[in-house]
């Protein structure tokens, strides 16, 4: 009698626990519910954010270009004197340019506005401040700046002046950036050149690429350079005959290096939509200094 009111009394306390325990895991289903739907709620809230990055994206690498495309008829003049340009610069401007270029210009350029940029600073003193200028036709800036390309550097008595297209910030640091790798290019034997609004062209053993991010081309230039490496480790441990040498001596041409300055805008304008089918596109686009 005893032991069956002690396997009661156990079956009691175990009922018990068992209750408990039920509990207890009702309440970690009611918390794992509501986990549940708060990570759905917070991966709901991250899709939303990441397509408004993506909006905020376009729409930054919109307003750049619109910003680039207004900038169309402006160029940057660098190099001339404080205070030689008198009151009026457009009509100093006007003067000045074919003189500079050796060109006349038919009908003459005609300026909308032209100022200097940046702080005044006493005559003498620093360097000068470039001069902006906007020409009332977008062909005659264009004209301008091929005519100084073409012609090399333009002096002005003994100072050297130069003339550059003008941008938005964001393009002018992407173009400074594909500027700062002609050194690694050119020690790589790649022929190259920048093309507007700022889009590396590149060709290597007869295979051309066109690169909208600086990053993307120091990538692949890195591997090019990991493979040369290869290609010279190999080379000396195994000396080529003296038929492939002669074969190598015939057949190598010096490759030439594009300058993407001594092309029209029309022909870059060609070969970059040429070349654009050959790589992935990006969003945001840039420009020159």
């Amino acid at each position: 009698m005893g032991k069956l009111e002690g396997i009661d009394n156990a079956m009691v306390a175990l009922t018990a626990e068992t209750r408990s325990m039920r509990l207890e895991i009702a309440g970690f289903q009611s918390q794992i519910f509501g986990l549940d739907q708060r990570v759905t709620t917070v991966e709901a809230q991250a899709a939303s954010w990441t397509n408004r990055d993506q909006g905020l994206l376009h729409l930054r690498s919109s307003q750049t270009d619109l910003e680039d495309r207004s900038r169309r008829n402006n160029i940057r003049l660098f190099g001339i004197l404080e205070g030689t340009e008198g009151a009026d610069i457009p009509s100093y401007l006007r003067d000045m340019l074919p003189k500079l270029t050796d060109t006349t210009f038919d009908p003459p350029s005609k300026f909308q506005r032209a100022h200097r940029l940046g702080p005044k600073r006493q005559v003498g003193k620093g360097h000068p401040r470039p001069i902006i200028a906007c020409l009332l036709r977008q062909g005659r800036a264009r004209q301008l700046l091929q005519t100084a390309r073409t012609q090399g550097p333009l002096r002005l008595g003994t100072l050297e002046i130069r003339l550059s297209a003008d941008f938005s910030r964001e393009t002018a640091e992407r173009r400074r950036a594909f500027l700062s790798l002609r050194p690694r290019l050119r020690h790589l034997n790649v022929k190259f050149g920048l093309f507007e609004p700022a889009r590396m062209w590149i060709t290597k053993n007869g295979e051309s690429r066109t690169f909208y991010d600086p990053e993307d081309l120091r990538m692949f230039l890195e591997g090019l350079h990991d493979t040369s490496q290869t290609m010279e480790t190999t080379a000396q441990s195994s000396p080529p005959s003296q038929d492939a040498q002669d074969q190598a001596l015939g057949a190598r041409q010096p490759e030439t290096v594009l300058d993407p300055d001594r092309r029209t805008p029309t022909d870059s304008q060609t070969r970059g939509r040429d070349l654009e089918r050959l790589t992935k596109k990006y969003d945001d686009r840039g420009q020159v200094l």
